[in-house]
């Protein structure tokens, strides 16, 4: 069937609501575009004008194909290599989506998409289109096939497995910048105790590099153990240069609504730390190193503009 250019473009108009979606199921910005393509190619193939409310139609497609793939992702995770991480977002991103309120900041927000890992497919996708999309439970049901009582208590399930791993604090971008100077000023000192004193006891750091750039497999726990791994961590030294091929650029940046450090070289985002800050100091310090996972945030960086410099060079 060939789509007339006013289906395409009813396709389009929901495509960054699609996108924004798969994303938050997925944790993968390719694989989230995948499963929109693959909602437009059954778009493509139905019968389009018999579709009444192509919105309801989209969202059942889309988030049915996403529960597939991550049924089938939780076996292909099993023999990744070191931890898996969720792939950040830059500030601004499309992807990230709506924003509007404190309930959908935080359903993007790095540390849940953390805590989301943990839910089963099903519970993912009801919390996701409840907390960030608004979905009655009614709706939620007839996406997933369910009963309207069984998509109520997914959603119960799914928020205080969420509420229970949580520690996070909404804070702002301004202040966000605040954190990760203090973080890195207190990194580039020599010292572990400037870092121990923002940590929590309890403080973890993991990392991911999908087996393409080092990265330890088992978290640093405990502030002292995490504080002597980051000193390390932002001590230059010629050999972690020449294995990011140049000299990092370190920023003060924000990704998925988290302070974050973003380090570049020549351009290429070779690293993203996100900071989990509570109250009582910053209680998670999770990086992306995996290449892989870093392809759109060196695109979306190319596309923003940046006032200030570095605050270092590594």
């Amino acid at each position: 069937m060939v789509l007339l250019m006013s289906d395409v473009d009813r396709f389009e108009a929901a495509r960054p609501r699609l996108e924004a979606i798969a994303y938050r199921l997925l944790g993968s910005s390719s694989e989230a575009e995948d499963a929109v393509q693959e909602t437009f190619l059954r778009w493509q193939a139905a019968e389009v004008g018999r579709i009444e409310v192509p919105e309801a139609w989209l969202t059942k497609v889309l988030t049915n194909y996403c529960l597939n793939q991550l049924t089938s992702a939780r076996a292909r995770r099993e023999s990744y290599v070191g931890q898996w991480l969720p792939e950040p977002l830059l500030a601004g991103d499309p992807m990230l989506g709506p924003a509007e309120t404190a309930e959908q900041r935080e359903s993007v927000s790095y540390a849940v998409l953390v805590l989301l890992e943990r839910l089963s497919p099903g519970e993912r996708a009801v919390y996701v289109l409840r907390e960030a999309f608004s979905y009655s439970h009614r709706e939620i049901a007839e996406i997933l096939d369910l009963t309207e009582a069984a998509a109520q208590q997914l959603y119960h399930r799914a928020k205080k497995h969420v509420a229970d791993g949580k520690a996070r604090t909404e804070i702002d971008e301004a202040a966000a910048r605040r954190i990760v100077e203090e973080f890195l000023a207190a990194a580039t000192t020599g010292r572990t105790e400037p870092l121990i004193r923002l940590l929590t006891e309890d403080a973890v750091a993991v990392g991911d590099g999908g087996g393409k750039v080092p990265a330890r497999a088992k978290a640093f726990e405990g502030a002292r153990a995490v504080a002597t791994f980051m000193r390390g961590l932002f001590k230059p030294a010629p050999a972690k240069r020449a294995h990011v091929g140049g000299v990092p650029s370190v920023y003060a940046w924000t990704a998925n609504g988290e302070p974050a450090v973003v380090a570049l070289v020549d351009g290429r985002v070779v690293g993203i730390i996100c900071l989990e800050v509570t109250p009582d100091g910053i209680v998670a310090l999770r990086s992306q190193v995996n290449p892989d996972k870093l392809v759109r945030a060196t695109e979306r960086w190319a596309d923003t503009d940046h006032p200030e410099g570095p605050l270092l060079t590594l």
